[in-house]
């Protein structure tokens, strides 16, 4: 693919991205993406074979971009495996708190929603959520190696219980409009892992 292709492209996800994660996915029409993202009407199957593989690429491109996030604070060698993963939840606590707790995790905004409307949006979200629980696994595993974490199950268990806890606690900060449930969540996963 052409770069300017690949570049028009990008813009008609990230545009997608910022409504759909205020909408929701059903509720956002292709000329509205098109029309935000500065790309003609009509040409979004130059890019996309269907709306559903357009969803499925829009899910692929945010767990990239989630993933990127992930490697930048592992990256930091100078700073302990638990430092990484309270920086990790604090990343994610800052995105999800933004915008009256209305966050910006699509995983949390059109999780139900898309189990329901697509499966190939559904098993890219699959695919994503497993690829965080395992790098939030080994996170825990250099930890309890470096010696910055314990934890008293096993590591794949606590990566899971914790993404669990916190894509939980995004949905009830979500309904509340407040950050309380972030917070306890901040809290328990300080305790989970000792540190």
């Amino acid at each position: 693919m052409a770069v300017a292709r690949l570049e028009t492209r990008r813009s008609i996800l990230d545009a997608a991205r910022r409504i759909v994660v205020a909408k929701g996915y059903a509720a956002v029409g292709i000329n509205e993406v098109l029309a935000a993202a500065g790309v003609p009407k009509g040409s979004f199957y130059h890019y996309f074979g269907s709306k559903d593989a357009f969803g499925e690429a829009m899910m692929k491109s945010y767990f990239a971009d989630h993933f990127a996030t992930m490697d930048g604070i592992v990256a930091d060698t100078g700073a302990s495996a638990a430092e990484h993963l309270i920086r990790y939840w604090q990343h994610f606590y800052d995105t999800q708190v933004a915008r009256d707790c209305q966050g910006g995790c699509l995983v949390v905004k059109l999780g139900a929603e898309i189990s329901d409307l697509s499966q190939a949006m559904r098993i890219a979200t699959k695919a994503g959520t497993t690829e965080i629980v395992d790098r939030i696994e080994h996170m825990i595993v250099r930890g309890v190696a470096d010696g910055s974490v314990t934890v008293d199950d096993s590591p794949h268990a606590t990566a899971e219980a914790l993404y669990d806890l916190w894509i939980g606690a995004s949905m009830i900060a979500k309904i509340h409009g407040s950050p309380g449930q972030l917070d306890r969540a901040m809290t328990v996963t300080r305790q989970v892992l000792h540190a």
